[in-house]
């Protein structure tokens, strides 16, 4: 793996996966991203500043971010459940307080920073309801008994 890194941001080049990943942290945020090879090639050393440097990288895939600003709650948000496999070098843990898939998928489906991770997110969507649909049949579950829907609990 190849590193380049600066004041709040660090990128790696896995050359075994052809993977161009970053980190970017401060003011009470990390967060990990998925970033293209024109990305890894500008920021260094083609950028005069971290400040654009971070800028470049935040135009990446997000795939995690932690904040613990002071502002409420810290809290941490998964875009990408993959995120410790694409970014094994990186040393972020998880945090207590994680949104949950639904809240996740609605933020990205809301927010136009998020865009790129929308088809991933949807894709997971999709395969985490067909499983819970496949779950609750094999429970005995959506069975219908004279015309009344038949819960396997009752």
């Amino acid at each position: 793996m190849q590193f380049k890194s600066g004041l709040g941001w660090k990128a790696c080049y896995d050359k075994d996966r052809g993977l161009f990943t970053a980190s970017t942290w401060g003011m009470g945020t990390t967060s990990l991203w998925e970033i293209t090879a024109e990305i890894w090639s500008a920021i260094w050393p083609g950028v005069t500043s971290d400040a654009e440097a971070e800028d470049l990288i935040r135009t990446g895939r997000h795939l995690y971010m932690d904040v613990n600003d002071r502002c409420g709650p810290p809290y941490t948000v998964v875009l990408d459940s993959d995120y410790e496999n694409l970014c094994p070098w990186s040393n972020v843990k998880r945090g207590d307080h994680v949104w949950s898939e639904e809240l996740t998928d609605a933020a990205v489906e809301l927010f136009a920073s998020e865009e790129k991770n929308r088809g991933q997110r949807r894709k997971k969507r999709a395969e985490r309801e067909k499983e819970k649909s496949e779950s609750g049949k094999k429970n005995g579950q959506h069975i219908k008994e004279g015309g009344r829907q038949k819960d396997g609990n009752r």
